[in-house]
């Protein structure tokens, strides 16, 4: 019989939190470069048996960034560690493919997959933003070319997964072979924008590959997706839209001769737990109260790509032309303007609560519904949970409302496997013929 579909959960961990303003909660520990505190949010999330823990990253900083963005960990690091304090959940983090080399991110991925037995996932980003070049010895290519650029590092990534035969390295005391060369394979790649010769030297991984994760929804950034990735985590802002997204993706997935259910889409979403709504609106009235609309600015004109100075903060949203920095989030921002008639102070205080992603304010049967909602209408397969604030927001999300997805059959009551692919029920892949 073929398995019940359950909702998979990734956390997303900010130590910060992902209201901008979560740090200062009475209830949270502040702190991306907190080991002890990522530690305890890390294994809160398995003992609620998430499919994940996912990383963001970016090659920048400044104290006008997200205060969980301002300082952190290098996520690779991170994951290795977190790796030897876990047993069954993902992990997840984010490397880019326009500021790395191939060989160095197939290598580190391989190496956290064999570390945590088989629980390691890459999110493919393409870095958006300019300023990263002034970190780096190269120009910040555009929008479509950063795509470009992006389909064939991933392509060399797993050829040079593939440069071992599982049973390539026998270890026979008797015969001196330690490993056989009839069972290397030398990928030799030479394309547009990299040569790489091979093989990797790291045996395979316990998965094979490690899980692939994408986030782009621009057209590049979906047909990046629809081609290479196994989870999506994407930005939608109502059950419509994320059931155009929905639709859209797993389309080009069918297009590109792949099994529309073998990949996972997982919107971010921020829930504000209470007893009764007026309870949780409170939690998000208060933190939107220790917000500063001066330093939630910055976080908006990031996503826009476009300085707001000279406008008023009380007026609406102008036109602004597209930006090749982040364009998907751009134009979802500018949607939620011009739907909600929202100002330019009431979309920065959305942004510095979750930056264009779903909020869920309410009960915890009210979150429970909406999750149900989504999931059983084609708009999820699950969902990246953004909690305002740790440990307590993350706490208050498994003891409420995890309780009651397992009571309808929704997720999981414990692991069945003991990688990742297991928790998405993805198959090991096979080494090309």
């Amino acid at each position: 019989m073929t398995a019940k579909r359950q909702i998979h959960l990734g956390l997303f961990l900010q130590g910060a939190g992902h209201h901008v303003s979560g740090w200062r909660h009475p209830n949270a520990e502040a702190g991306s470069e907190n080991f002890d505190l990522l530690r305890r949010v890390a294994q809160e999330a398995e003992k609620a048996k998430f499919d994940m823990i996912f990383l963001a990253d970016g090659l920048t900083s400044g104290v006008d960034a997200h205060p969980s963005m301002i300082a952190r960990f290098e996520p690779l690091t991170l994951l290795s560690a977190l790796a030897m304090v876990t047993e069954r959940i993902g992990l997840a983090a984010t490397a880019s493919t326009t500021y790395g080399e191939p060989y160095h991110l197939a290598r580190a991925f391989s190496s956290i997959d064999h570390l945590s037995h088989g629980r390691a996932a890459w999110n493919i980003v393409t870095t958006s933003y300019a300023r990263t070049a002034n970190n780096f010895s190269k120009s910040h290519p555009e929008h479509d070319e950063r795509y470009a650029v992006a389909q064939e590092f991933v392509d060399v990534v797993r050829g040079l997964w593939d440069s071992w035969d599982d049973d390539a390295f026998p270890k026979n005391k008797e015969s001196g072979v330690y490993a056989d060369p009839n069972k290397v394979h030398v990928l030799d790649h030479v394309g547009k924008y990299f040569s790489v010769k091979g093989p990797l030297n790291i045996p395979r991984s316990p998965q094979g590959h490690p899980v692939l994760i994408q986030a782009g929804s621009s057209g590049p950034g979906q047909d990046l997706a629809a081609r290479t990735a196994d989870i999506v985590f994407t930005a939608q802002q109502s059950l419509g839209e994320a059931q155009a997204f929905y639709k859209s993706l797993k389309e080009r997935v069918a297009k590109f001769g792949r099994n529309p259910n073998g990949v996972a889409v997982m919107p971010g979403f921020l829930p504000v737990v209470g007893r009764t709504l007026a309870e949780a609106s409170e939690k998000l009235i208060e933190l939107d109260k220790w917000t500063d609309v001066v330093g939630a600015l910055p976080l908006l004109e990031e996503r826009l790509g476009h300085s707001l100075s000279g406008y008023d903060l009380d007026g609406p949203l102008p036109d602004l032309p597209i930006s090749d920095q982040l364009r998907s989030r751009a134009e979802l921002l500018t949607a939620l303007a011009r739907r909600e008639n929202l100002t330019i102070r009431q979309l920065a205080l959305r942004v510095a609560a979750g930056r264009g992603h779903h909020m869920i304010i309410g009960t915890a049967e009210d979150i429970a519904n909406r999750m149900q909602e989504w999931f059983e209408n084609g708009a999820a397969d699950g969902f990246n949970v953004m909690p305002p604030y740790f440990p307590g927001g993350l706490e208050e999300f498994n003891a409420q409302v995890v309780p009651i997805l397992q009571e309808r059959g929704l997720y999981r009551r414990d692991y069945v496997g003991t990688t990742l692919r297991d928790h998405l029920g993805l198959t090991r892949p096979n080494l090309p013929a």
